[in-house]
Formats: structure tokens, C-alpha cells, sequence
């Protein structure tokens, strides 16, 4: 059965590297790896920011599931946004 997600239900996620855009829009969760393990943001997350590796996940488990695999990244949350610099 398909989850109905709302638009309020939503975080604005951009994924970047140093010559394009590589993911930009909303999504209802992001997942990815940092030194302590897996982890997911989900809307109107704790202003947070990590060090990343390994992957990115754009809505885990969902008909619009998005990987993006990547050696490592800087990922950080504030205000519902998530912004990913990802191959520094």
C-alpha cells in the first residue's frame, strides 16, 4: 500500500558537487552514513551537521527512492532544508 505523504510532510533536500546539481526538490526523508552508523532527517529535523560517506538515500523505501553513491560529503539541516556538498 503506497504511503499519501502531504506537502507539509516535507523537506527541501539539495544535493551538490563541484560542477553541477546533482539532486534538488523536496523529499519526505534523507538517508545516509557518518562515523557513528546510518542515520535519517526527516521534516522539521534539529538544525544538525556531519561529515557523510558512502551514500545519500532520498526517500528510503518509497516508490521514489533515489540513490547516489559518493566517496564523502559534508551534509547539514537547518530551518526544514537539507544541504549536501558531496566529493570535497
Amino acid at each position: 500500500m503506497k504511503k499519501i505523504v502531504n506537502k507539509s510532510d516535507k523537506i527541501n533536500v539539495s544535493i551538490k558537487n563541484k560542477k553541477e546539481q546533482l539532486f534538488l526538490g523536496d523529499a519526505s526523508s534523507v538517508t545516509s552514513k557518518n562515523e557513528s552508523g546510518v542515520f535519517d532527517i526527516l521534516p522539521y529535523h534539529v538544525n544538525f551537521i556531519t561529515l557523510i560517506f558512502d551514500f545519500i538515500i532520498i526517500d528510503r523505501n518509497m516508490p521514489s527512492e533515489k540513490r547516489y553513491e559518493m566517496e564523502n560529503g559534508v551534509l547539514y539541516t537547518i530551518s526544514n532544508r537539507v544541504e549536501i556538498y558531496v566529493g570535497l
